[in-house]
């Protein structure tokens, strides 16, 4: 199953989840100068990050709009993004957050976990409620794929709505976390750990020890590290025994070369550099 590699990969190389959320704006200027057409430059932009960081980082979360803002164009780096991971032998999220029900999911997942775009994983949207989850099971049953769900994610406006309580003072976040444990229970790797994850973000910590011990079988996706304001020690409170997460980071690795001296010459090492400190702090911080 999908998510016992996924395990394996975090043990094996950290718990870094590399996203690229890849702007024409980040490639450095004299990079991108030297191609022609700007998919090019972003596409080998990613190549060289890809490569940089292979055996430093768990997977790879690649959003996708930041590629259909670029129209076909974008559409295929995004795809040849993808399969260029792939093809090294590295795991793909596809952060496409898709939520809703019936035939219309049934393409997604199709468009998703077939074809062009197929991956390893993809995100969904669950607040239309569980039955836009179904379309997305056969392919978790079947072809071994992984859904990671929104939960509670890490922005401010979460609090409108994922934050609502019921008469039992239970809140939504609380409720979706629950039925998609049980869903996910009977899609369980070899692992301990369900291929139906949950996003997590780790800005907001209080409630991070309790969401762990409810959701022991749930493997996390984990934003909100670095850019965003989260450190190690707050990531570090939604994972289990060293694993049982991967902490997503892109712009803080992307743009690593600009906090160096000519970073623009050497932005790959730059990256790969940013993505080992940020390894070797979680694991730090997941021993205390």
């Amino acid at each position: 199953m999908i998510i016992d590699k996924l395990f394996k990969s975090v043990e094996k190389n950290g718990h870094v989840c590399i996203g690229l959320d890849t702007d024409l704006e980040y490639l450095p200027t004299i990079f991108r100068n030297k191609f022609a057409h700007e998919e090019h430059a972003l596409l080998r932009f990613n190549q060289q990050i890809i490569d940089a960081t292979f055996d430093v980082s768990a997977c790879y979360k690649v959003q996708i709009a930041y590629y259909e803002a670029l129209g076909l164009k974008g559409m295929k780096v995004y795809a040849d993004t993808i399969n260029y991971i792939k093809n090294k032998g590295g795991i793909v999220i596809a952060d496409i957050k898709r939520g809703d029900i019936a035939k219309t999911a049934e393409m997604y997942a199709k468009a998703h976990f077939e074809g062009d775009f197929e991956s390893d994983f993809i995100t969904i949207n669950p607040y239309m409620g569980m039955d836009s989850i179904e379309p997305y099971l056969p392919y978790v049953k079947n072809r071994g794929k992984g859904l990671f769900s929104l939960i509670r994610t890490s922005n401010k406006g979460a609090e409108d709505i994922e934050y609502i309580e019921n008469k039992e003072g239970k809140k939504v976040y609380d409720i979706v976390g629950e039925k998609l444990l049980n869903i996910g229970s009977n899609f369980m790797g070899e692992c301990s750990y369900s291929s139906i994850g949950g996003v997590v973000g780790c800005t907001h910590i209080d409630e991070g020890l309790k969401m762990r011990e409810t959701l022991q079988k749930m493997f996390f996706l984990i934003p909100g590290y670095g850019a965003q304001g989260g450190a190690a020690d707050d990531v570090a409170i939604y994972l289990k025994n060293g694993n049982g997460g991967v902490v997503n980071a892109s712009r803080s690795i992307l743009l690593a070369y600009k906090k160096v001296e000519n970073g623009e010459n050497n932005f790959e090492r730059c990256a790969r550099e940013e993505a080992i400190r940020m390894r070797d702090e979680i694991r730090k911080a997941a021993k205390k």
